[in-house]
This record gives structure tokens, C-alpha cells and sequence, in this order.
């Protein structure tokens, strides 16, 4: 069946696009909630860093979760309970700000992202025919920077004219009708799966047995390390540094969202043009050198360009390595495979947001993203040191 006629893939398509938009409403204002209020950029990293550790912590069983209940019942669980987290800030705010209640709810709408995004990967192989998984993925992200494009833009424009706590309002309400849309999608039933009880450890087992699973994984790893705190570390910049309004932040974000438009309808072709390990070393060698000048940038238009060229590495990458993990990892054991693979290469995200916001603060932001960027391209041409390279077969 054709994608654009596939109804269930179509909804998904859609309400994910509007849940994206959201996300980035409290992707962009949290942390200018947090700005406004202490002026503190270290509060900023300690809040992802947070964010960060909640997400390690529920991939311990989010996979053996996802693999074991209804994918999309659960999928609806995750939107209508985050629907009520994030609605709980500005009821709770009409009182006066309350960063206390931020280091709850963060963590909190972490968790439930994770266990939420462990099932949208494992639930996009029921929604679509094999072959056709690195070309849905594709469109995923590319409609997903779309609603990017269009929600920190609005979020910026909203924050500056009412303050970041409406915006973070306005996210609940895309969580209320991205679960209705999901309402309206049936999954193709999955095969039966074998008996087995494994839970998080079952998924490292299949990652650490594959040589490119294994490698991606660990590359993965490093490399998110570097660059958990680059949104943080570019708001401080933008506001800090070349003194701009929220509605620039939101106008670079939005920007840099581009990038995702631009690359995601390509990956088919590069994947199966130069092979998955070249595509995920270039891509994330493009990514390096992009946060690498970011700080150094004393415009919007340049920041805004380099991160879109960041975003535009870190998309193909991103639709490499995911539909590759699609591909080769059995139904029965995706969520597993996914929650490991992402609790594993997050693993260090948390100490990295936290150490890239703090060295923002004590060196400033030109001297830890060329730091931070010229590890990334360290990191990602080592990927052409591992099995990585071989030739895979193409989506």
C-alpha cells in the first residue's frame, strides 16, 4: 500500500506532527520559564540533566512495558497523563512562580516521553509494510520539524507578549488532541511472540551480540553526551550573549528546524547510495562542526544557519540508526531493544547537559561548543573504525 493512501499511518502522521509542535512549546519556554524567574543558566541545565536521569531511569522498563501491553493504549495513556502534568503549571503559577513544581514535572513528562517514544518506535513497523519503514520514518521527522518550525516561532511570539507559563498551557492542550487522533488508528497485529520474560537486559543482549548495533550504540553514547545541553547552551547564547528577545529564540529554533524538512526526504536515497555507516558518520560529522560554531556566531542569521545544519545531521542520523534498528530487531522484542538502546547512549546525556551548562557559565558559550563540537567529529569518525562500515542492505 501506498503511504499517502495508508489511513492509520496518515492519522499518526498527523497528531504526531500537532504532539511535536507542543513538545516544543515546553522544549522552548520551561527554559525560558526558568530564565525569567533566576536568571540562571546552571538552573536551566540541572532541569535537563533531570529530565535526562528520569529518562535513563524509566528505560529500565519502559522496553519489557511496551513489548507486553497495548501499544497504542498506552501510546493515549502517555499524551492524557502529560496532558495533566503540563496543564498543572500555570494553574499552579497564578500564585506566583514556582520552580519547585518544574523539578517535578520535569522529570515526571521525561518518563512518560520515554515510555511514549519507546512505543511510537515500535508501533511505526505495524503501521507500514516493511520496505517502506525508512521512507515513513522520513516523513515522521520531516512533518515533525514542520510542527517544530511552527511551534517555537509561536512560542517565542506567545512568551514574549504573555510569558513562557501560557505557552506551557498551550502544550497540554495538543497532548488532549494528539491522544484523541491516536484514538482513530488501528495497528496490524503483531506475530505471536515467544515465551520468554527478559526485560531490559533481554534488549542489551540483542544489541551487545550485533557488531553494529554494539558500535552505534556506544558511539551514540558519547556523542549525546556532548550535546544534551546544546538547546540550553543556545537560548543562554542568544539571550546572554547577543541580548535577544524570546521571539528570537523562538525564530532560530524554528529555523533550525529546517534542517529536519531538508534531510529527511534524502536519507533513502544517501542510505542506499554510500551505504548506513557513512551516512551516520557524515551526518554527525556535520553536526560537530555546526555546534562547534555556534558559539562563535555573533548574529541570529548564523546561528540560526548552523542550527539548522546541526539539526540536519542529527535528523539523518537519527532516521538511519532508528530504521536500521527497525529492520533487524524481531516485533516481540522492539520495545526492549529500543528502551536498552536508548537508556544505554543516555546514559552520560544528563552529566553532559549539566557540565555543558556550567561551563557556559564559567568560560562562556564560544569555548565549550567548539570544545563539545570538536569531540562530536572525534566521536563520529570513529564510527569508521568499527563494523559500522560494512555495507548493509538498504531500506
Amino acid at each position: 500500500m501506498n503511504l499517502f493512501r495508508n489511513r492509520n499511518f496518515n492519522i499518526f502522521l498527523a497528531v504526531q506532527a500537532l504532539s511535536v509542535a507542543g513538545d516544543s512549546f515546553s522544549t522552548v519556554a520551561i527554559p525560558l520559564l526558568v530564565l525569567h524567574a533566576t536568571g540562571s543558566v546552571v538552573q536551566m541545565g540541572l532541569l535537563t540533566g533531570l529530565s535526562g536521569a528520569a529518562s535513563l531511569v524509566t528505560g529500565v522498563f519502559a522496553g519489557h512495558l511496551v513489548d507486553r501491553v497495548d501499544r497504542r493504549r498506552l501510546l493515549i495513556g502517555c499524551d492524557l497523563a502529560r496532558a495533566a502534568l503540563y496543564a498543572a503549571i500555570p494553574l499552579v503559577w497564578m500564585a506566583g512562580p514556582q520552580i519547585w513544581l518544574l523539578y517535578v514535572i520535569v522529570p515526571l513528562g521525561a518518563a512518560l516521553g520515554m515510555v511514549f517514544q519507546v512505543a511510537y518506535v515500535a508501533v511505526v513497523p505495524s503501521l507500514v509494510e516493511p520496505d517502506q519503514i525508512t521512507q515513513a520514518n522520513g516523513r515522521l521527522y520531516a512533518i515533525y520539524a514542520v510542527g517544530g518550525i511552527g511551534g517555537p516561532a509561536l512560542v517565542g511570539v506567545i512568551s514574549q507578549a504573555f510569558g513562557p507559563v501560557v505557552a506551557i498551557g498551550m502544550d497540554a492542550v495538543t497532548f488532549v488532541v494528539s491522544a484523541l487522533g491516536l484514538m482513530l488508528i488501528r495497528l496490524r497485529p503483531a506475530a505471536a511472540a515467544p515465551a520468554d520474560r527478559g526485560g531490559l537486559l533481554e534488549g542489551a543482549r540483542f544489541l551487545w551480540r550485533h557488531p553494529v548495533m554494539r558500535s552505534l550504540t556506544i558511539l551514540l553514547t558519547f556523542f549525546i553526551f556532548l550535546t544534551a545541553g546544546v538547546d540550553d547552551v543556545l537560548i543562554y547564547h542568544l539571550k546572554h550573549d547577543l541580548g535577544q528577545n524570546d521571539d528570537a529564540v523562538g525564530l532560530v529554533l524554528a529555523c533550525a528546524a529546517v534542517g529536519a524538512i531538508v534531510g529527511a526526504p534524502l536519507i533513502g536515497r544517501i542510505r542506499k547510495a554510500i551505504g548506513f555507516g557513512n551516512t551516520w558518520v557524515s551526518a554527525t560529522t556535520l553536526s560537530g562542526l555546526a555546534m562547534g560554531g555556534v558559539g562563535l556566531a555573533t548574529g541570529v542569521p548564523a546561528v540560526a544557519v548552523l542550527m539548522a545544519l546541526f539539526v540536519l545531521g542529527t535528523a539523518v542520523a537519527g532516521i538511519c540508526s532508528q530504521s536500521f534498528r527497525q529492520e533487524v530487531t524481531p516485533s516481540h522484542l522492539l520495545g526492549r531493544v529500543t528502551a536498552a538502546f536508548w537508556t544505554v547512549h543516555y546514559v552520560l546525556g544528563p552529566a553532559g547537559a549539566a557540565l555543558l551548562t556550567l561551563g557556559a557559565a564559567e568560560y562562556g558559550v564560544a569555548t565549550v561548543t567548539v570544545v563539545a563540537g570538536a569531540g562530536c567529529v572525534l566521536v563520529s569518525l570513529s564510527g569508521l573504525l568499527t563494523p559500522m562500515r560494512r555495507p548493509l542492505p538498504p531500506s
